[in-house]
């Protein structure tokens, strides 16, 4: 792959063969990210199992994402207040459902949902599925306490699973945060993947940690160290 210059540049920082300890690799990201715009952090993280389908869950981050989240909560009318006290941008029932499928329409971040909706959610699946949007139970996206749900994903909750080769990809905070936020972010990332690792997975479940700008490259963290 042909890299340009400003990338090239700030690579020649990073030692390749080097795995970081968490709070050198955060300052060396700030040095290498090089957009002009507050850049994401991302983290790539390699498991080492057999059946990635069935590796999913969700990460708390302690200091967020960085990113302003819209959240539409499907709930009929007795929790349509609670959900906009607890700053939901869209609020609605079946006409919000049917806005869905006639438009494909998907301009919001994140979905939470009644338990009594999701007969009709569940029509959803083409559209929101095919995007991460559909609420699951699992990731406390399908409760009757829409309120908490609302301030969790907005706070920074983020759901996880790996793609086909077994990588997990992340956005876990802007280039702005300080060293601490950073690390904090990326601390409870390891720790939660480590703690959802499945009762049957054998060997080294996490291979590999990698953090990287949304401009500039990839730096190896000693994940280890983090246990």
């Amino acid at each position: 792959m042909n890299r340009g210059k400003k990338w090239r540049a700030v690579a020649e920082k990073v030692n390749r063969l080097k795995a970081y300890e968490p709070e050198e690799a955060v300052q060396l990201l700030k040095e290498v990210s090089y957009s002009k715009f507050d850049g994401t952090v991302d983290a790539s993280i390699k498991l080492g199992y057999k059946s990635f389908q069935n590796v999913r869950g969700v990460v708390r981050l302690p200091h967020g994402t960085g990113k302003q989240i819209r959240v539409l909560v499907f709930c009929k009318e007795d929790k349509a207040q609670e959900a906009r006290d607890a700053g939901a941008e869209f609020v609605g029932g079946l006409e919000l459902v049917e806005k869905i499928q006639k438009e494909n329409w998907t301009d919001f971040d994140a979905c939470v949902s009644t338990p009594d909706m999701m007969k009709d959610v569940g029509r959803l699946g083409p559209v929101l599925g095919r995007k991460g949007l559909m609420p699951k139970p699992r990731a406390g996206t399908v409760t009757n306490d829409v309120g908490r749900a609302v301030r969790d994903v907005k706070s920074g909750q983020i759901e996880y699973r790996p793609d086909k080769t077994g990588v997990v990809h992340l956005g876990i905070g802007k280039i702005s945060f300080d060293v601490t936020q950073l690390q904090d972010n990326i601390k409870a990332v390891y720790q939660t993947i480590m703690r959802d690792r499945p009762a049957d997975a054998k060997g080294e479940y996490l291979k590999s940690f990698y953090v990287s700008p949304t401009m500039g490259p990839g730096i190896k963290l000693n994940h280890r160290s983090m246990a």
